[in-house]
This record gives C-alpha cells, structure tokens and sequence, in this order.
C-alpha cells in the first residue's frame, strides 16, 4: 500500500527540482575544474618548450575568465542549496512545531523532536557534504581522462578509487549504529536537562542536587562513550582516507615520471594527471570527512518522513460547525494510559463511562487520587481522545470539529498550569492577536483577577519569562481560570482549579462558576476540597476509573455521608468488640 503524501514529502519533491538545477550548475563546475590541469600541460608542453610569452599570457588570460565562471556557477550552486533548505524549513516548520505541541498533550507519538530534525536536514542541505555528493557522478569522468593520459594511470587511479570507496562503505557499516544510538542517548539527556530546570527549585529544596548532578553524569558519560566509539572509527577512516589519498597522488607522479623516462607521456601529462586523480578522488573524500554530519541528516529525514506521513494518515473530517450550545454526550468512553506500544493487559485509566451534560449546569467530579478525573477533563477538552466510545458535543464528536474553532468554545484549566512567556494580557487573550482589551478585561472580571492583575508592576502588561516567574502559584491560577473563561466558552472543564487559591481565591471561583452557568455554559470541576464544588448542581464520583456515584449534589453527598457514618459504626462496634 502506498504511504500518504505528506507536506514533507511534497516540500522534498519541490527540493528535488531545485536538485536538478543544482546538479546542472554542478556540471559546469566539474567541467571548468579541468582548466587547472589543462593550464598546467600547455605551460609545460608548449609554452615551457616554445619560450613563448605572448602564448603563456593569452593561456592566462583564458584561465582567469574560466575561474571567475566556475566561482560564479559554484557560489549559485551553493546558494541554490541554502535557500532550498531555508525553502523547506519554511514549508514544513509550521507543522513541525504543531506536532510536537500536540505531542506534548499525547495526541501525537512522534519518533523523534520535528523541530530539532528538521534543522538537521536543513543544516545537511546546506553543507558542503551535500556538495561531495553532487560531485560524486563526476568520478569517473575525472578516472576516464586519466585513462586517456595513459592506462597504467587511470588502473592505479581506478584501484585507489575503489579503495576509498571500500572506506567509505566501511565507515557507513561501522558507525551507524553507534551514531543512532547516541543521538537517542542525547535526546534522553536533553530531556532529563529540561526537566531538572523547570523543576530546579524543589530539586535544590529536596537536596537532590547532587544526586540529579551525578544521574546526569552518568547519562552524559554514557552519551558520550556512545558517540566517540563512532566518532573513533569515524576519524580513523577519515584520516586513512586523507592520507592514502595524499600517497596515491604521489604513487601518480613516481609512475608518470617512469613514463616520462619511457617517452609514452610528456612531463605536462604527469602534473595534469595527478591533480585530475585528486580531484576524482575529493568527492569520495569530502563525504567521509562530513559522515558523521550526514549519518544524523539521514536519520533526521527518516523519522522527519514517518512522523509526517503519520499525520497525513489521520482522517481530515473537521470542519466548520455551528456555535455549540453545550450539550456534551459520554457514551462509553474508555482510556488506557498513552503508551508508543498497544498493551492488551493494560489497565483503563477510564473504563465505559456515559454522562450527559445539559447547558446551564455544572458538576462536580469526585474521588479518590488516580481515580481517572484529570483523564476525564482531557477526554472532555479534546486533549485526548478515547480509545473506546466517543465524546461528544452538541452531536458532533469532537473529531468532527475544527480544532480553532473548537478551541474557542472551550475553556480548561490543567490541574498543572503553567503559563507562557509574553504579557499577562497575552495568555489570558490565548495569544489572539485579535484579543481586543474590552474581552481581555471582561475575562479577567469574571475571574475576579482584574485587580490583582492591576496591582502587579505593568498591570496587563507585565511580562511572564521562561526562566523568570513574577507571579505566586495563586496568581497565575486564577489568570490561569480566566483564561480559561475568555470568550464565554460553552463548555468549560476546571480540573483542581482551587488547589493554591487562599478564601478570597475559592469565593472568586465559586462566583465564577455561578456566573458560567447564568450565561449558559457546561461546567466541569475536578476537586479534591470541597470548596470548589460549592457551587455545582451534579455530582460523578470515580474509582479506579469506573462511576460510583452520579447525581444530583445533594442526593450524591448524602449517600456518601451515610456510607461514611456506616463505616464509622462497624469501626466502632469492631474496636469495641476488641477492647471487650
């Protein structure tokens, strides 16, 4: 069956026309490349032995304009292939940058980081290894000529070719792997890198420091050994391969001076073969100096491919739908945890859970720690999608929406929240550069931020930094819950939306949420405190992923609260029955 097409392998194919021109300028570049050994026998044939002046100044003359061509048709060559690379980057680093966010929500298994691969193949393109490969076609034209000086020339020329070709096949066989496997190596450590610096400040609170210190060593060193047993072998190729190269031009020049002895060559042809055998063999050369960069390129391009053609895989059904009113219908949702492999035995996070959501309410979703809630607030926003039954609002599984347009209709606050850097005002507007100030400030009054957000240095303006935090964890949750709010979403799903908020936090989230459902959204709210479903009508209690409970709060709480004085009275009667 034959792999979609995907945006990548239609910017490749537009790349591989400008190949064309770039093999054509490289044509010309090869061709004009023999006028220095050319020179070199007409000054040594005929001008050496003529005396004459007037014919070594017309030769010049003639040399200068066939080098100022081939550093004109070299530098567009060149050129031609940077611009294809920034071309492609262009085309496909949009949607590159889009699969690793949605990797990042775990709707996407991407193989490796787009991004960082694309600017692999984008380096690659514009390398010189790329050039050596544009040149290698020309080898034996270069190993031809040769031959016509004198066969003997072209056989030694010829079995040292083959010999650095042999190199070169052995280079590849022999530092793939280790190549492969320490870009993988490298991947875990920038990870592990990254996530020791968000997390610095309870690492160094812990007293982990030195333990995260040492396990980073060891994922380092490990790297490191990986990537040097190819580097190794990598540099023992490249150096036999400079140097036998160096020894055959040599060898050239002892067996065109026998030949010379013999009369079968002038002393013009021994110079002019030597420098046309090396520049047969500099193709060959260059690749293997540049293996290891190509190595990387290659395996860059191979999950860049597969990741792409993934994505062009998955049905295009979305599609422009009415303004929802906030209906959401669970029929058998089921989610088992994300993993790169399907595992049979694998236990649900979710297991066949059904609910209906009507406008205008809102529930409160309960239970114990790993009991399936903040799974269920990503089924709800379209972060994840169910593995079985399906999630939908107004009618339409969430699939069927426009991700755009969905997103505007739905508000979420992540149990961990973090916000992005750039001003107050652009996270809650959600980074619309459309946002006007009326929406952004009426987001904000409706979380009940708008004059803490006011209190702050720069106000709307004050900006939030990667590595530079100026809000407290309260703050930037309740700018997170209005950005949440922004646009008077229809359905909105708070999952621990309390969990640094103070008194003064949890009665701006009460009204908030009482203010939702006046307008006439959905509400959802993961909680463990009670405060935060204060004022929710519904109540679903989950463990283990499965309904225990569902209905309407009161009737909810007072079972619970029944089973709880049950359970206290049998603990009674048993410490009783002990102690008697």
């Amino acid at each position: 069956m034959t792999p979609e097409k995907s945006i990548y392998d239609a910017a490749i194919a537009a790349m591989k026309r400008r190949f064309i021109l770039v093999a054509a300028f490289s044509a010309v570049v090869n061709i004009l490349m023999l006028t220095g050994p050319m020179f070199m026998l007409q000054v040594y044939d005929r001008v050496l032995s003529s005396g004459s002046v007037a014919t070594l100044q017309g030769l010049f003359v003639i040399v200068v304009v066939a080098f100022a061509f081939l550093g004109f048709y070299d530098f567009l060559r060149t050129r031609l292939l940077s611009r294809a690379g920034y071309r492609l980057d262009q085309d496909v680093s949009a949607e590159a940058f889009a699969i690793w966010m949605r990797a990042g929500a775990g709707r996407v298994r991407p193989e490796g980081r787009p991004l960082n691969d694309l600017s692999a193949v984008r380096g690659f393109v514009g390398s010189p290894a790329i050039l050596g490969f544009f040149d290698l076609p020309w080898v034996p034209v270069y190993l031809g000529i040769v031959w016509l000086v004198h066969p003997w020339l072209g056989m030694l020329t010829l079995a040292g070719a083959l010999l650095v070709l042999g190199l070169a096949l052995a280079n590849q066989a022999l530092t793939r792997p280790s190549t492969a496997q320490a870009m993988v190596m490298d991947a875990a450590e920038s990870g592990f890198v990254e996530q020791a610096h968000v997390n610095g400040d309870t690492i160094l609170s812990l007293g982990m420091g030195d333990a995260i210190l040492d396990r980073w060593r060891d994922m380092h060193r490990r790297g490191l050994a990986t990537g040097q047993v190819g580097g190794d072998r990598g540099e023992a190729f490249t150096t036999s391969s400079k140097a036998f190269r160096l020894l055959l031009q040599s060898a050239l020049l002892g067996l065109g001076g026998y030949l010379a002895l013999q009369q079968e060559i002038s002393a013009g042809m021994i110079v002019a073969a030597s420098i046309i055998a090396g520049r047969a063999l500099a193709p060959i050369d260059q690749v293997i100096g540049q293996w290891r960069g190509v190595i990387r390129a290659r395996e860059a391009h191979r999950r860049l491919r597969a990741t792409f053609r993934a994505q062009a895989a998955r049905p295009a059904s979305a599609m422009d739908l009415p303004e929802p009113k906030g209906h959401v219908i669970l029929n058998g949702v089921t989610k088992f945890p994300p993993s790169p492999e399907p595992d049979i035995d694998a236990k649900p996070i979710l297991s066949a859970l059904s609910l209906r959501l009507q406008p205008g309410r809102a529930l409160g979703v309960i239970g114990p720690s790993a009991g399936g809630k903040s799974t269920l607030a990503r089924l709800l926003v379209g972060a994840w999608q169910p593995d079985q039954g399906e999630v939908r609002l107004d009618g339409a599984t969430l699939t069927q929406w426009d991700p755009a347009q969905l997103g505007r209709h739905i508000g979420y606050l992540p149990q961990k929240l973090e916000l992005l850097a750039g001003t107050v005002r652009d996270n809650i507007a959600r980074f619309d550069p459309k946002a006007t100030d009326e929406e952004v400030i009426a987001a904000a009054r409706l979380a009940n931020v708008h004059e803490l957000i006011l209190s702050l240095p720069d106000g709307y303006g004050t900006q939030i930094g990667y590595v530079t935090q100026p809000l407290s964890g309260g703050q930037i949750q309740r700018i997170g819950l209005a950005r949440a709010v922004f646009g008077q979403p229809k359905l909105v799903v708070l999952d621990e939306p309390n969990s640094n908020l103070d008194i003064d936090g949890d009665t701006a989230l009460t009204e908030a949420i009482e203010t939702l459902k006046r307008n006439g959204s959905t509400v959802v709210v993961m909680a463990h405190r009670p405060s935060a479903i204060a004022a929710v009508d519904d109540i679903l209690v989950l463990k283990n992923g499965q309904k225990v409970d569902y209905g309407p709060k009161a009737e909810v709480l007072g079972r619970m609260n029944a089973q709880q004085a049950a359970r206290a009275a049998q603990a009674q009667v048993r410490t009783e029955a002990a102690h008697g």
